[in-house]
C-alpha cells in the first residue's frame, strides 16, 4: 500500500481543525499558511470530506471549517476513504485477477490480509486521539480566535480630488469652453 499525499494531507489538516474548532470556524487559508499544504488542495480535499459529512463550512465573514461530527467519531479510515484515497496492498485492486485471465497470484491472500489490517487498524484511530498525541507533545493551539479589526493603527489617507482634466483633448475643451 502507498498513501499518497491526499490522504497524509487530509489527516493532518483534519487534526489541524480539530485543534481550532473551538475557536470557531477554522479557515483553509489558515490551514494552508501553518501546514505549509497548498490552498487550492485544500479546498479540494475539503469538498470531499464535507460531501462525507465530515467538516461543515460556515460561509461568509468569520466563516471556515469545522467538524461534521466529534472528533472522537472519526477515524482515519474514515478520512482516507472520504478523499478517495484506496487501502490496498494488491496489485489488482481486490478484483482476484492478478495475473489477468489466469486468475489470482500467489501472493493474493497475504496482500488482501494486509488490506483488512490496515483497514482495522487506521479504523482503530480516532481523530480525537490523534489531536490528543498533537497536544500531549506540546502543539500550541491558540486560545482566542483570530478577531478582524476594523479600526487600524494607521490612519486612513483619503485619497485628493484633483478636478483637473485628464488629457491633450479634455485640456483643450477646458479651454473652449472658457
Amino acid at each position: 500500500m502507498r498513501l499518497t499525499t491526499k490522504g497524509r494531507f487530509a489527516v493532518t489538516a483534519m487534526i489541524d481543525l480539530a485543534l481550532r474548532q473551538n475557536t470557531g470556524p477554522v479557515t483553509l487559508a489558515a490551514i494552508s499558511q501553518r501546514q505549509q499544504i497548498s490552498l487550492s488542495y485544500l479546498e479540494q480535499l475539503f469538498g470531499k470530506l464535507r460531501r462525507h459529512e465530515l467538516v461543515e463550512s460556515t460561509r461568509g465573514p468569520g466563516g471556515g471549517y469545522s467538524l461534521g461530527r466529534k472528533a472522537a467519531d472519526i477515524t482515519v479510515a474514515d478520512i482516507i476513504v472520504s478523499v478517495d484515497e484506496p487501502i490496498d496492498a494488491t496489485q489488482c485492486g481486490g478484483k482476484e485477477n492478478c495475473l489477468g485471465e489466469q486468475g489470482r497470484c500467489m501472493t493474493h491472500e497475504l496482500w488482501a490480509s494486509l488490506n483488512q489490517k490496515m483497514v482495522e487498524f487506521l479504523d482503530s484511530v480516532t481523530l480525537q486521539k490523534l489531536v490528543d498525541d498533537q497536544i500531549a507533545k506540546g502543539v500550541q493551539v491558540e486560545n482566542k480566535p483570530a478577531v478582524k479589526r476594523a479600526i487600524s493603527s494607521q490612519p486612513v489617507v483619503k485619497p485628493i480630488r484633483v478636478n483637473a482634466p485628464n488629457s491633450v483633448f479634455a485640456l483643450g475643451n477646458a479651454f473652449a469652453k472658457s
